[in-house]
């Protein structure tokens, strides 16, 4: 397969980008879905990565961060995007780490709890706060568990080579 030009990627990182968007965005629509709707958005960035390289990758993950937190309606969706959306660039070197599953578990909890507070302490989101405070600890912890679960599907998924 001949190697797309700079023009080409930097296209098709665009037209991938705007999905990514739209899809981010579709997490404001469907309540449920504020860890799958970013997690689907870093699958278009694997395609990104395996198609465009790393350098357009980060750049393309850096477009769709900011614009998914201006334009997203869900900005707690869009915040879990910026604050995970990078990890199909890094999974290649966690797989070659002793007990990735610990340092992956470690990346996506230390991420998502840094960000529930920066959230809920730093940019004021009380309703956050009283969304969890109405759920209870058990809930939170299994929503927290269920975060996890759909993070592992991810990293399933990404381990799939894709024909792309």
């Amino acid at each position: 397969m001949a190697r797309r030009n700079s023009a080409a990627n930097i296209a098709l990182g665009g037209v991938l980008a705007s999905l990514a968007v739209a899809i981010t965005w579709l997490g404001g629509l469907i309540p449920a879905t504020t860890f799958v709707c970013p997690m689907l958005s870093m699958l278009i960035l694997a395609v990104v990565l395996k198609r465009c390289g790393a350098r357009i990758a980060w750049a393309w993950y850096g477009a769709v961060a900011i614009l998914g937190c201006l334009l997203s309606p869900d900005k707690e969706a869009a915040a879990v995007f910026a604050f995970l959306g990078y990890y199909p660039i890094l999974k290649p070197k966690m797989d070659t780490l002793q007990m990735r599953w610990l340092w992956k578990t470690l990346l996506f909890n230390a991420a998502i709890l840094l960000m529930y507070w920066l959230l809920m302490h730093i940019f004021g989101m009380a309703q956050i706060l009283s969304e969890f405070e109405e759920m209870g600890t058990v809930l939170t912890l299994v929503t927290l568990l269920m975060g996890n679960v759909t993070f592992f599907l991810l990293d399933r998924l990404l381990s799939i080579r894709f024909k792309v």
